[in-house]
């Protein structure tokens, strides 16, 4: 995409706000991306919104968007409103991008806002519940159907490759150091793999500091064309290698994962390769996920994984830094915003913006981005590839 640009990003610290709603949020993270991009609010020409469970959680459906910009400056433009499951900010990102590169705005917002965090623990559930096909699968009353099968497809992995539950405690510790370097990450406290092991069962082999929290949050990207970039003298903008958008197949058994065909498709159109990626930010709803995502992503052969647990590939200095915001486990998982969000931070540590957890001279990075099930696969999944 050479005619568009990232040129401003920011986003709330996710976490448990019951006192703030989605129009807060939205306020909020939409404030912060157009000061970083020198924009004001009368060049935004559209915008498109991302959410996924506001209708359980809030009662919310059909106009998200226009509710939650209603009193904010920028009503009366064009507002998209997109649902797919937890990749829904990733989509969002993807059908912007596609607009300004065929020339139909010359300067949208991205915007991924998410209140996930209810008194009602069921009720949260039941949301979550829905990101798959209903007529097949049933909430539990206290459990996620999602970590049942993030355990089902971990316990597979553990018995053919052989990995053991202090590979999953591994990533969650890594992911937890990364996020106490991140002022916008819901859990910032460092724990041990001792700490992590002996936590709460949540479904075997995972315990509770292995799956993601439960919270609310936004995130906001600016993008534009290149008129728009030069004319505001963007020193720091990024630019889209690929984006590519993937559903699950009904024939996963004879072929490539949503993953997998939707990754192949971006290192194709990036004209790049597993190895060119300097860092990566991926849907690790559970540390077994990321594990898995090593291989799918290729930055390991199958089974190989765990080697780069082993090395400490992973973690911030390592060949391949993932997750250096602190992942879905540490930073947060607010459904809608967690594409965006991921995005936010591959743009900072592009722009040499991250702080503390700065990936040196990284050039290149990618985004992994899922939501729901349909049967083995992923419903839907974003993968992103960004350059400096």
């Amino acid at each position: 995409m050479k005619r568009v640009s990232i040129i401003g990003v920011g986003m709330t610290r996710f976490g448990r706000y019951p006192e703030l709603t989605l129009r807060n949020l939205t306020r909020l993270s939409v404030e912060l991306a157009l000061k970083d991009a020198d924009v004001e609010k009368n060049e935004i020409e559209a915008i498109f919104f991302a959410n996924s469970m506001a209708g359980f959680i809030t009662g919310q459906e059909c106009i998200r968007g226009q509710v939650s910009f209603w009193d904010s400056g920028l009503s009366g433009i064009p507002i998209y409103n997109i649902e797919n499951a937890c990749a829904s900010g990733s989509t969002a990102f993807n059908l912007a991008s596609m607009a300004v590169e065929l020339g139909q705005y010359n300067a949208v917002l991205v915007v991924g806002t998410e209140k996930l965090y209810h008194e009602e623990r069921k009720k949260t559930l039941l949301a979550l519940a829905a990101a798959t096909d209903v007529e097949k699968t049933q909430a539990e009353q206290n459990n996620s159907v999602f970590m049942e099968s993030y355990a089902k497809k971990a316990k597979k992995y553990m018995d053919l490759y052989g990995a053991k539950p202090i590979h999953l405690a591994k990533i969650a510790s890594k992911n937890r150091f990364h996020a106490s370097l991140n002022p916008l990450a819901q859990y910032r406290d460092r724990l041990s793999i001792e700490d992590i092991l002996a936590s709460p069962k949540v479904v075997d082999p995972l315990t509770r500091f292995m799956c993601s929290p439960i919270g609310d949050g936004s995130a906001a990207i600016v993008l534009s064309n290149r008129s728009v970039s030069n004319r505001k003298k963007v020193k720091k903008a990024v630019s889209i290698a690929a984006s590519v958008i993937q559903s699950g197949s009904a024939n996963l058994g004879s072929g490539n994962s949503a993953v997998e065909k939707a990754v192949q498709k971006a290192y194709a159109v990036a004209g790049l390769d597993p190895s060119d990626v300097d860092l990566a930010e991926v849907h690790d709803a559970t540390s077994p996920a990321e594990l898995l995502l090593y291989e799918s992503l290729g930055f390991a052969k199958q089974g190989e994984g765990i080697r780069l647990i082993e090395n400490s590939d992973t973690t911030l200095g390592g060949m391949i830094p993932v997750n250096t915001s602190g992942g879905l486990v540490s930073k947060g998982n607010p459904s809608g915003a967690t594409g965006v969000a991921q995005i936010c931070e591959i743009v900072w540590q592009l722009r040499g913006d991250a702080g503390e957890r700065q990936v040196q001279n990284a050039k290149v990075g990618l985004t992994h981005n899922s939501g729901g099930r349909i049967g083995e696969d992923s419903a839907a999944v974003g993968i992103h590839i960004f350059k400096m």
